[in-house]
């Protein structure tokens, strides 16, 4: 029996073109991202048209500008996802050869630089069409969680980004491409092969895709939708923040860190080690979502205070 639960046998890429010698491959990872930011440029639109969600039954933005706010995002998450990588797990990369990070076909993206590429591109955008950036931000935090679900269950098709070791039932032995037919101790399932000493392991990409997708979404969705949290400017940014990087922190006790951060002296995989404790870099990296959730969370109840008192006085 190779794992606890049986790894599916879905082959990472969806379908391949051979055009004049190039092969031209379409993987569940693009369509993950490519579905995930339709679903989400969708839930824009709708909640753009249901003009009673928002302060003044004005929405921030028009339909045009929500489909070249989804243009800026895109640049965004390519260009921070792929800078981040290198930057945060290149274990000095960029700095032996910055332009490995335009390499984009050598793989590798980071949520967290993907993240600050949005924070960017949504400044861009509401400074374009002088609309609050608070209320701009709510529309990207609304709309996000669709492709983090997409994309992690993107993850756990590639058979990476898996868990650390682990002897609970629903344990997987995750496999890896059949590139090297030497290998030993080698049992082939399709493309698939599988290390005969290679332990099962947390299967952390869905426990991701549960958390950070599914669950904060419905949380998001159901405050923007249900509770009118699109008239308070940052407040469903606070959510994301706080939910994404609790998420995160969370799940990285079980997930199996990047390689780079693992040595003889350091088998947990600390990238910040402390002595009796230590932080991995995804740890790290969520601290600062985590507090400035907690940020926005207090200024924006500060500022409705302030509101309800003046309020009152007049």
């Amino acid at each position: 029996m190779l794992a606890v639960i049986p790894f599916p046998d879905i082959s990472p890429v969806i379908f391949a073109i051979t055009l004049f010698g190039f092969t031209f491959a379409l993987r569940w990872y693009a369509l993950a991202y490519i579905v995930g930011i339709i679903i989400g440029w969708w839930i824009a639109v709708q909640a753009s048209k249901r003009i009673t969600l928002w302060t003044d039954h004005t929405p921030p933005l028009t339909r045009d500008q929500i489909e070249d706010l989804l243009t800026w995002v895109i640049i965004g998450v390519i260009a921070g996802g792929r800078f981040g990588y290198v930057l945060f797990y290149g274990n000095g990369q960029f700095a032996d050869d910055p332009l490995s990070v335009f390499r984009i076909w050598d793989g590798g993206m980071s949520f967290h630089g993907g993240f600050i590429g949005v924070c960017v591109a949504v400044i861009a955008c509401s400074r374009r069409y002088g609309a609050a950036l608070g209320d701009v931000a709510n529309i990207l935090a609304l709309t996000a969680t669709p492709a983090i679900f997409l994309v992690r269950l993107a993850n756990f098709i590639n058979a990476e980004l898996w868990g650390r070791a682990t002897d609970l039932p629903w344990g997987i032995k995750f496999p890896s491409m059949c590139q090297d037919t030497s290998l030993q101790l080698c049992t082939t399932v399709g493309e698939w092969f599988y290390h005969g000493d290679e332990p099962t392991r947390h299967p952390s990409q869905l426990y991701e895709a549960g958390l950070e997708g599914l669950l904060l979404g419905a949380i998001i969705l159901f405050l923007a939708f249900r509770r009118d949290w699109l008239k308070r400017k940052w407040s469903l940014v606070a959510v994301f923040l706080l939910g994404y990087g609790l998420s995160r922190f969370a799940v990285e006790f079980v997930r199996q860190p990047d390689a780079q951060f693992i040595s003889a002296d350091n088998a947990i995989g600390w990238a910040y080690d402390f002595g009796a404790w230590g932080l991995t870099q995804g740890q790290a990296l969520s601290i600062p979502m985590i507090l400035g959730g907690l940020i926005v969370i207090l200024l924006t109840r500060r500022g409705k205070k302030s509101r309800r008192d003046a309020n009152d006085q007049a």
